[in-house]
Protein backbone atom coordinates (compact mmCIF):
# COMPACT_ATOMS: atom_id res chain seq x y z
CA UNK A 1 0.00 0.00 0.00
CA UNK A 2 3.04 2.32 0.20
CA UNK A 3 2.60 3.50 -3.40
CA UNK A 4 -1.22 3.51 -3.36
CA UNK A 5 -2.78 6.67 -4.75
CA UNK A 6 -6.57 6.97 -4.37
CA UNK A 7 -6.61 9.70 -7.08
CA UNK A 8 -4.90 7.67 -9.80
CA UNK A 9 -5.46 4.29 -11.47
CA UNK A 10 -2.78 1.69 -10.77
CA UNK A 11 -1.01 -0.31 -13.47
CA UNK A 12 -1.93 -3.93 -12.69
CA UNK A 13 1.33 -5.46 -13.96
CA UNK A 14 3.27 -3.29 -11.51
CA UNK A 15 1.48 -4.87 -8.54
CA UNK A 16 3.01 -8.05 -7.13
CA UNK A 17 2.64 -10.11 -3.98
CA UNK A 18 4.19 -8.67 -0.87
CA UNK A 19 6.81 -10.34 1.29
CA UNK A 20 5.40 -10.97 4.75
CA UNK A 21 7.75 -11.90 7.58
CA UNK A 22 6.62 -15.08 9.31
CA UNK A 23 7.82 -15.33 12.91
CA UNK A 24 9.14 -18.43 14.67
CA UNK A 25 6.23 -20.79 15.22
CA UNK A 26 6.64 -21.62 18.91
CA UNK A 27 5.12 -19.86 21.90
CA UNK A 28 5.37 -20.22 25.67
CA UNK A 29 3.41 -19.16 28.75
CA UNK A 30 4.46 -19.35 32.41
CA UNK A 31 1.72 -19.23 35.06
CA UNK A 32 1.38 -19.20 38.85
CA UNK A 33 -2.10 -18.99 40.38
CA UNK A 34 -3.21 -17.56 43.73
CA UNK A 35 -2.60 -20.89 45.50
CA UNK A 36 0.93 -21.22 44.13
CA UNK A 37 0.16 -23.85 41.48
CA UNK A 38 2.60 -23.50 38.58
CA UNK A 39 2.24 -24.28 34.87
CA UNK A 40 4.92 -24.01 32.19
CA UNK A 41 3.52 -24.58 28.70
CA UNK A 42 5.39 -24.58 25.37
CA UNK A 43 3.53 -25.27 22.14
CA UNK A 44 4.66 -25.13 18.51
CA UNK A 45 3.91 -25.47 14.83
CA UNK A 46 7.68 -25.98 14.35
CA UNK A 47 8.26 -24.52 10.86
CA UNK A 48 6.37 -21.69 9.16
CA UNK A 49 2.67 -22.67 9.12
CA UNK A 50 3.64 -26.14 10.39
CA UNK A 51 2.57 -28.92 8.04
CA UNK A 52 0.40 -26.39 6.19
CA UNK A 53 -2.62 -28.59 6.93
CA UNK A 54 -5.66 -27.02 8.59
CA UNK A 55 -8.01 -29.18 10.66
CA UNK A 56 -11.37 -29.05 8.90
CA UNK A 57 -14.04 -27.29 10.93
CA UNK A 58 -11.55 -26.36 13.68
CA UNK A 59 -9.44 -23.70 11.99
CA UNK A 60 -6.01 -24.53 13.41
CA UNK A 61 -2.84 -25.81 11.73
CA UNK A 62 -1.09 -29.11 12.40
CA UNK A 63 2.61 -28.91 13.19
CA UNK A 64 5.44 -30.47 11.20
CA UNK A 65 7.44 -31.81 14.12
CA UNK A 66 8.23 -34.98 12.16
CA UNK A 67 11.26 -32.88 11.19
CA UNK A 68 12.51 -33.37 14.75
CA UNK A 69 13.11 -37.05 13.95
CA UNK A 70 16.35 -38.04 12.21
CA UNK A 71 15.50 -38.81 8.59
CA UNK A 72 18.86 -40.55 8.42
CA UNK A 73 21.99 -40.39 10.65
CA UNK A 74 24.17 -37.36 10.02
CA UNK A 75 21.51 -35.38 8.14
CA UNK A 76 20.61 -32.06 9.81
CA UNK A 77 17.03 -30.91 10.28
CA UNK A 78 15.72 -27.40 9.59
CA UNK A 79 17.50 -26.07 12.70
CA UNK A 80 20.83 -27.67 11.77
CA UNK A 81 20.56 -30.27 14.52
CA UNK A 82 22.22 -33.56 13.55
CA UNK A 83 20.70 -36.77 14.91
CA UNK A 84 21.46 -40.48 14.84
CA UNK A 85 19.78 -43.88 14.96
CA UNK A 86 18.45 -43.24 18.47
CA UNK A 87 16.14 -40.57 17.02
CA UNK A 88 15.06 -42.57 13.97
CA UNK A 89 11.40 -42.63 12.92
CA UNK A 90 9.64 -45.59 14.58
CA UNK A 91 5.87 -46.18 14.97
CA UNK A 92 4.60 -45.13 18.40
CA UNK A 93 7.79 -43.24 19.20
CA UNK A 94 8.13 -39.59 20.24
CA UNK A 95 10.71 -37.47 18.49
CA UNK A 96 13.56 -35.62 20.15
CA UNK A 97 12.35 -32.17 21.22
CA UNK A 98 14.08 -29.00 22.37
CA UNK A 99 11.04 -27.87 24.36
CA UNK A 100 12.06 -27.17 27.94
CA UNK A 101 9.10 -26.04 30.07
CA UNK A 102 10.59 -25.98 33.57
CA UNK A 103 9.42 -25.80 37.18
CA UNK A 104 11.93 -25.14 39.97
CA UNK A 105 11.34 -25.88 43.65
CA UNK A 106 13.30 -24.36 46.54
CA UNK A 107 13.07 -26.17 49.87
CA UNK A 108 10.26 -28.24 48.29
CA UNK A 109 8.22 -25.11 47.59
CA UNK A 110 7.45 -23.36 44.25
CA UNK A 111 10.28 -21.01 43.28
CA UNK A 112 10.57 -20.48 39.50
CA UNK A 113 8.40 -21.26 36.47
CA UNK A 114 10.17 -20.69 33.15
CA UNK A 115 10.26 -21.57 29.46
CA UNK A 116 10.79 -20.14 25.98
CA UNK A 117 10.34 -20.67 22.25
CA UNK A 118 13.41 -20.81 20.00
CA UNK A 119 13.94 -24.21 18.39
CA UNK A 120 17.28 -25.75 19.33
CA UNK A 121 18.17 -22.64 21.36
CA UNK A 122 15.40 -23.34 23.88
CA UNK A 123 17.44 -25.43 26.40
CA UNK A 124 20.28 -22.90 26.17
CA UNK A 125 18.05 -19.89 26.85
CA UNK A 126 16.28 -21.57 29.78
CA UNK A 127 19.55 -22.84 31.30
CA UNK A 128 21.28 -19.46 31.03
CA UNK A 129 18.31 -17.67 32.63
CA UNK A 130 18.23 -20.20 35.50
CA UNK A 131 21.98 -19.79 36.07
CA UNK A 132 21.45 -16.02 36.18
CA UNK A 133 18.71 -16.41 38.80
CA UNK A 134 20.07 -19.23 40.95
CA UNK A 135 23.84 -18.73 40.76
CA UNK A 136 24.10 -14.97 40.12
CA UNK A 137 20.94 -13.91 42.00
CA UNK A 138 19.78 -11.66 39.16
CA UNK A 139 16.29 -10.23 39.12
CA UNK A 140 13.81 -11.55 36.55
CA UNK A 141 14.43 -8.76 34.04
CA UNK A 142 18.23 -9.10 34.01
CA UNK A 143 18.06 -12.89 34.04
CA UNK A 144 16.12 -13.09 30.79
CA UNK A 145 17.28 -9.93 29.02
CA UNK A 146 21.06 -10.17 29.40
CA UNK A 147 22.78 -11.19 26.10
CA UNK A 148 22.75 -14.92 25.39
CA UNK A 149 24.94 -17.36 23.48
CA UNK A 150 24.23 -20.78 21.98
CA UNK A 151 26.22 -23.83 20.82
CA UNK A 152 24.51 -27.00 19.59
CA UNK A 153 27.51 -29.21 18.65
CA UNK A 154 26.92 -28.90 14.88
CA UNK A 155 27.42 -26.57 13.13
CA UNK A 156 30.59 -26.04 15.17
CA UNK A 157 30.03 -22.40 16.02
CA UNK A 158 28.96 -20.24 18.94
CA UNK A 159 25.94 -18.08 18.14
CA UNK A 160 25.89 -14.78 20.04
CA UNK A 161 23.34 -11.99 20.17
CA UNK A 162 24.31 -8.59 18.75
CA UNK A 163 24.77 -6.96 22.18
CA UNK A 164 27.05 -9.73 23.48
CA UNK A 165 30.19 -8.52 25.30
CA UNK A 166 32.90 -7.90 22.63
CA UNK A 167 35.71 -8.57 25.12
CA UNK A 168 34.32 -12.03 25.86
CA UNK A 169 33.97 -12.67 22.11
CA UNK A 170 37.66 -11.87 21.53
CA UNK A 171 38.70 -14.18 24.37
CA UNK A 172 36.58 -17.01 22.95
CA UNK A 173 38.03 -16.46 19.48
CA UNK A 174 41.54 -16.59 20.96
CA UNK A 175 40.62 -20.02 22.37
CA UNK A 176 39.66 -21.19 18.89
CA UNK A 177 35.89 -20.79 18.99
CA UNK A 178 34.09 -19.84 15.78
CA UNK A 179 31.82 -16.96 16.74
CA UNK A 180 28.74 -16.09 14.68
CA UNK A 181 26.59 -13.07 15.39
CA UNK A 182 22.93 -13.89 14.87
CA UNK A 183 19.45 -12.83 15.81
CA UNK A 184 17.74 -13.19 19.15
CA UNK A 185 17.99 -16.34 21.27
CA UNK A 186 14.66 -17.27 22.81
CA UNK A 187 11.92 -15.14 24.31
CA UNK A 188 12.02 -16.39 27.86
CA UNK A 189 9.01 -16.14 30.16
CA UNK A 190 9.82 -16.42 33.87
CA UNK A 191 8.10 -15.91 37.22
CA UNK A 192 10.02 -16.10 40.50
CA UNK A 193 8.47 -16.34 43.96
CA UNK A 194 10.38 -14.15 46.40
CA UNK A 195 10.89 -14.95 50.07
CA UNK A 196 8.52 -12.12 51.06
CA UNK A 197 5.67 -13.80 49.16
CA UNK A 198 5.73 -11.43 46.20
CA UNK A 199 6.05 -12.63 42.59
CA UNK A 200 8.70 -11.19 40.32
CA UNK A 201 8.48 -11.34 36.53
CA UNK A 202 9.42 -9.43 33.39
CA UNK A 203 8.64 -9.38 29.66
CA UNK A 204 11.48 -10.51 27.39
CA UNK A 205 12.81 -7.56 25.37
CA UNK A 206 13.19 -9.78 22.28
CA UNK A 207 9.52 -9.69 21.23
CA UNK A 208 6.05 -8.42 21.98
CA UNK A 209 5.97 -10.37 25.25
CA UNK A 210 3.88 -9.21 28.19
CA UNK A 211 3.12 -9.95 31.84
CA UNK A 212 -0.15 -9.77 33.75
CA UNK A 213 -1.34 -10.32 37.29
CA UNK A 214 -4.79 -10.41 38.80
Amino acid sequence: MQDYNPEKASVSENISAGIIHESNETTHISIIDAEGNMASITTTLNGGYGSKVVVGGAGFLLNNEMDDFSVKPGTPNMFGAVGGEANAIVPGKRMLSSMTPTLVLKNKKPYVVIGTPGGTTIPTAVFEALVNIIDFNMNASDAINKPKFHHQWLPDEVLVEKDFNPTVIKKLQAMGYNIKEGGTIGRTEVIRLLSNGKRETAADKRGDDSVAGF
